[in-house]
C-alpha cells in the first residue's frame, strides 16, 4: 500500500485564507508517501507546509505560482503506475476530456493529475485514469465562485488504485471512494 495525495490549486493567500480546519487535521506527517500538486500553491510557505506532510512532493506550475523553478508537466512511477502532473491551464476548452485523454497518450502515463479547473473529477478513458483533485480550499476561478474544497488520496496497491475523495460540503467533511480500474468510470 502507497499513499499518494493529489491535491492543487490552493490560491493561497490571493483566494482564500487556508486549509478548511478538518482537512488541517487529516495531512499529518509521516502517513503519506508521495504529493502530487499540479500547482498553484502560489507561495513558498505553502509548499513548506504541504513538504512537512510529505517529504517526497512533486509539484508542476500552475498559472499563478510565485515559483519559476517547477517544471510544466512531470511524470514518475508509483507502483505499477506511471504518473503524470501538469496545472492544466494548457488546456483548452480547460477540463476538456479528450483534451486530457490526448495528453496522458502523449505523456504515455496510466494517470493524470491535473488541475486549474478547481472542480474535482475522475474520468477513465481508454484505460487511462484521470485525476482532477479540485481545489483543496475551494479558492473560486473565473467560471465559479461556488468551490466545493476537495482533495484526494490515492491508495496504490499493485494493479489498483483506489482514490478517496475528500469534499467539504458546509461544515462537514464527505469522503467518496472511487476504484480504479473500474468499468463504470469508463467513457
Amino acid at each position: 500500500m502507497v499513499l499518494v495525495l493529489c491535491i492543487g490549486d490552493l490560491h493561497i493567500p490571493h483566494r482564500a485564507t487556508d486549509l478548511p480546519p478538518k482537512f488541517k487535521q487529516l495531512l499529518v506527517p509521516g502517513k503519506i508517501h508521495h504529493s502530487l500538486s499540479p500547482g498553484n500553491l502560489c507561495t513558498k510557505e505553502i509548499h513548506d507546509y504541504l513538504k512537512t506532510v510529505c517529504a517526497d512532493m512533486h509539484v508542476t506550475k500552475g498559472d499563478f505560482d510565485e515559483d519559476g523553478n517547477y517544471p510544466e508537466d512531470k511524470v514518475l512511477k508509483v507502483g505499477d503506475f506511471k504518473i503524470g502532473v501538469m496545472h492544466g491551464h494548457q488546456i483548452v476548452p480547460a477540463g476538456s476530456k479528450e483534451r486530457l485523454a490526448f495528453l496522458a497518450r502523449q505523456m504515455d502515463v496510466d494517470i493524470l493529475v491535473t488541475g486549474h479547473t478547481h472542480e474535482f473529477k475522475a474520468d477513465c478513458i481508454e484505460g487511462r485514469l484521470l485525476i482532477n483533485p479540485g481545489s483543496a480550499t475551494g479558492a473560486f476561478n473565473s467560471h465559479n465562485e461556488e468551490v466545493v474544497p476537495s482533495f484526494v488520496l490515492m491508495d496504490i496497491t499493485g494493479k489498483k488504485a483506489t482514490l478517496y475523495v475528500y469534499e467539504m460540503k458546509g461544515s462537514e467533511m464527505a469522503v467518496t471512494k472511487i476504484e480504479h480500474p473500474d468499468p463504470s468510470l469508463e467513457t
